[in-house]
């Protein structure tokens, strides 16, 4: 199972406002910890990258777990002080009805409360209607305008107010697991291959901007300047162990049934082989989910730059993905570690990244 210091981290890291565009908070704690294993460098786009074994004659093999979470961004501030706000990434606007939130001011942290119009005086078609961004206001306590812009500003972006939670059975709660996780899950896995390397230089990337990435985010960026032969993406995806999920268009999916691994559409069929040839040996539980088109992952950035990356995807079953209160199993980051620095290891100058 995951070390205490790696637990650590891992709830450090998961705590940290980082939005899209806004990762400075979650990069400098993933830098930190890098630092202890791995050579680390930054880039103009936020990426963070850590490196090990780089002279160790193989070829290089990139991990990427992108560190952004979505958020929201302050864009109107009105005469009485109240904060008007919109989406940074994919929102259920009603998730947000009520909630804290915790804006990264210049000076500091500022906090604010979600309002609505209170049901008693909804008219009754109103009580029908979906929230929407341009119906809620926060409310940070100020009374005027000038009171409200010594704190805030536009542009000024937040997230949910919450913290991470341990639950039983091993279970981890939080609002930034998507994908925070995946940063953690390519640093851990680093960690264990530099503990035994093997001949592969592998570079560990926490990417950017995923949640907005319409143009391939920080995962194209890194992807570029890293050069990898091979790359594995990890990210989060639908669990299916919880009322209403339909298993025949998702797949069966459940927290603490160890990672997914992505087949078909942009995944390399020699690196999905390589994880299920080591999963099996290892006996690592894994399910496999079907993508007959792209991922809506950092994969489908990388897997076409340059001339071409063998990419595979390794997800962390997640339920209630993009709420407040995101859940998975601790079990499943240690599984999804272990067997891609396994991987890792099983990769040299010999292996043909060429389905033949």
């Amino acid at each position: 199972m995951l070390s205490q210091t790696s637990t650590d981290f891992l709830k450090k890291l998961l705590d940290s406002p980082g939005p899209s565009g806004f990762e400075s908070l979650p990069a400098r704690v993933w830098r930190e910890e890098a630092r202890g294993f791995a050579s680390v460098r930054g880039d103009s786009m936020g990426n963070s990258l850590a490196t090990v074994n780089e002279q160790g004659g193989g070829p290089t093999i990139m991990l990427a777990g992108h560190i952004d979470e979505i958020g929201v961004i302050v864009t109107y501030i009105d005469d009485d002080g109240y904060v008007y706000i919109g989406p940074i990434g994919g929102w259920d606007a009603q998730v947000l009805v009520a909630q804290r939130i915790r804006f990264i001011g210049r000076h500091g942290d500022v906090f604010g409360v979600v309002g609505k119009k209170p049901v008693h005086i909804l008219k009754p078609d109103e009580r029908e209607k979906a929230s929407k961004f341009s119906e809620l206001w926060v409310d940070v306590g100020a009374s005027s305008r000038k009171e409200a812009e010594e704190r805030l500003a536009v542009g000024d972006a937040g997230v949910i107010d919450s913290r991470t939670m341990e639950f039983p059975n091993g279970r981890l709660v939080s609002r930034s697991i998507d994908d925070r996780i995946g940063a953690f899950v390519v640093l851990e896995a680093l960690r264990r291959y530099a503990a035994k390397p093997g001949k592969a230089a592998v570079v560990a990337a926490a990417t950017t901007q995923e949640e907005i990435a319409y143009h391939g985010g920080g995962a194209a960026v890194c992807a570029s300047c890293v050069n990898p032969r091979m790359a594995i993406v990890v990210d989060v995806t639908f669990a299916t162990d919880h009322p209403s999920a339909d298993k025949k268009e998702i797949g069966d999916h459940k927290i603490g049934g160890g990672p997914v691994l992505t087949r078909g559409s942009i995944i390399s069929p020699v690196v999905f082989n390589l994880l299920r040839d080591a999963a099996e040996a290892k006996k690592i539980p894994f399910s496999v989910h079907a993508a007959g088109r792209d991922t809506s992952t950092d994969a489908d950035a990388i897997h076409i730059s340059r001339e071409g990356i063998a990419t595979a995807l390794v997800s962390i079953p997640n339920r209630y993905m993009h709420s407040p209160n995101e859940m998975v199993a601790l079990e499943d980051l240690d599984r999804a570690a272990e067997l891609i620095a396994e991987v890792c290891r099983r990769v040299s100058n010999e292996t043909d990244f060429t389905a033949r």
